[in-house]
């Protein structure tokens, strides 16, 4: 029986980081065909695969950094806060952020303009994936590998999807929620000052967390659609 919950939460963890990787990554797959929009035929494929595994490897490099800080007391906190922050911003509307990304006509500048625009738009995803990884590194790297394939090569159904079933992207958000709500718990502040905290206040911590990010994040994303069509009623 032990093992089998070690399994579940091992199972569930995984899930966690490649769901995450999947919703903030979509821009990803944009950013790989913008940057080798211009490249020979030939050399498209030895761009994408190339600026993909640079990119695995940066990400993973920055996640290791982000879980040895988040060892440090107060760094959760401030990680389950950042990681609130992030889920709201997830549910209001999005401007196009891809305009100004180079296409380069020979392969390494492709390559290293796949890398440095993931390394930019990725900090979001290193600090949820970090979040949710709780200290296991090689749960971290099997969850990229796994999602990574996912984003390249099926990106357009995901974007798809998302497109059709907001309640993917709402979903996602309260996953970024709950993450948050259980990650402060563990913070070594809060250790030190009250001893470790019963298990089952990680549930109703965990849906407060998802609850505020739904809560706030869709009020503020009526508040935008307001904003954004007041000028054209007047």
């Amino acid at each position: 029986m032990p093992d089998l919950v070690f399994d579940t939460d091992l199972l569930f963890t995984v899930l966690q980081i490649i769901a995450i990787d999947i919703l903030l990554g979509g821009d990803n797959a944009v950013v790989i065909a913008l940057a080798c929009r211009r490249l020979p035929r030939e050399l498209r494929n030895q761009g994408i695969f190339w600026g993909v595994f640079g990119a695995i490897a940066l990400r993973v490099t920055l996640v290791f950094f982000a879980l040895e800080l988040l060892a440090l007391p107060w760094l959760r906190i401030v990680g389950s806060l950042l990681l609130l922050w992030i889920g709201i911003k997830l549910l209001r509307p999005q401007r196009d952020a891809h305009a100004d990304i180079p296409a380069s006509t020979h392969l390494l500048g492709a390559i290293r303009t796949i890398i440095i625009a993931d390394a930019v738009m990725s900090l979001d995803n290193v600090v949820a994936v970090a979040g949710a990884a709780d200290g296991q590194i090689a749960l971290v790297a099997a969850g990229i590998l796994i999602s990574v394939p996912i984003i390249v090569w099926g990106s357009k159904l995901v974007l798809r999807l998302m497109d059709r079933l907001p309640i993917v992207i709402t979903l996602g958000a309260a996953l970024l929620g709950w993450i948050a709500g259980e990650m402060w718990i563990e913070d070594r502040a809060v250790l030190r000052r009250f001893g470790e905290l019963a298990h089952w206040l990680h549930w109703p911590s965990s849906l407060l967390g998802a609850g505020l990010v739904i809560a706030i994040g869709g009020w503020l994303a009526r508040r935008d659609a307001r904003a954004a069509s007041s000028p054209t009623e007047s």
